[in-house]
């Protein structure tokens, strides 16, 4: 018994992610480690969060925290558009944000764009708790494609909810962060819709989460970020941004859609949401107001 702890301590090693001098790291083994055709990719089993994939050497998510972040990107969205028949999801491949969507029994098709085949097929394997039966549901369609080409492609007025969950911009989703890419995805998404993004961290990326919620509310008639913790993730403070034309109907959940839902999150619900969005710091208010 001695032989094989000391045997597990040997191999646990430190995995962490650098940015702008500062370190995020857990504790924890390698269980994969590949270079696919876009990025290097990373499967780790931590002592504190279970399972948790990185990519290029940045977190992207870990079993025991990624309620933290799906459960904020989707619920705002889906639980407000006007109908919520089909979805577009650009990225998650880790299938997380597939699994909250699929939540929803109205949703009757989800488009799930993710450009590296290799993040899915890894995430089934190691991840399968974060996509659980997503991958089974007939009403997730995915497609191996440049979420860019994907949105350029598609016809006006064509989703009720378009979803970007890109990881930071650079490499695969370097694209993503741009006015064309969001005229795009206002294009496409319908007049009663929702369009949501993760808006990156307003410390530890404030000019360009700053820059992409001004982006927003150029071309949207409304746009307004919400902040979370997620603590894996540099500073542990993230946001992500909501948008739509007519009116910031991002800001009302439909309750009849959602008491169900609301009994199975572990961080969203409509009282969270409605704090979420009041809770703008000044200092970020004064700026996105400027």
């Amino acid at each position: 018994m001695k032989i094989s702890i000391l045997l597990n301590n040997i191999l646990k090693k430190w995995s962490d992610e650098y940015h702008d001098g500062t370190r995020f790291g857990l504790k924890g083994k390698i269980l994969h480690e590949e270079k696919s055709d876009f990025q290097k990719i990373t499967i780790c089993e931590t002592d504190r969060y279970g399972k948790a994939l990185l990519l290029n050497d940045c977190w992207m998510t870990a079993e025991y925290q990624e309620k933290q972040y799906h459960e904020c990107l989707v619920h705002p969205a889906l639980s407000s558009a006007e109908e919520i028949e089909r979805i577009l999801i650009i990225g998650g491949g880790d299938g997380g944000s597939a699994r909250e969507c699929l939540k929803y029994k109205e949703v009757k098709k989800v488009d799930l764009i993710e450009i590296d085949q290799k993040v899915i097929e890894l995430s089934k394997i190691f991840l399968p708790k974060i996509g659980l039966g997503a991958w089974n549901d007939k009403r997730l369609n995915v497609e191996i494609e440049n979420g860019i080409n994907w949105v350029r492609n598609t016809k006006d007025n064509c989703y009720d909810v378009v979803i970007i969950d890109g990881s930071d911009p650079e490499g695969p989703a370097e694209g993503l962060f741009n006015k064309e890419f969001f005229r795009d995805c206002r294009r496409i998404l319908k007049n009663n819709g929702v369009f949501a993004a993760q808006s990156e961290s307003p410390e530890s990326f404030h000019e360009i989460h700053i820059q992409t919620i001004k982006i927003l509310r150029e071309i949207f008639d409304y746009a307004d970020p919400l902040y979370g913790n997620v603590p894996i993730y540099p500073s542990g403070w993230w946001s992500w941004t909501f948008a739509a034309v007519e009116k910031p109907r991002y800001k009302q959940p439909k309750l009849n859609r959602v008491q169900r839902i609301t009994e199975e999150c572990h961080i969203w619900s409509p009282s969270w949401q409605e704090g979420a969005f009041k809770a703008i710091p000044a200092f970020l208010n004064r700026e996105l107001n400027q």
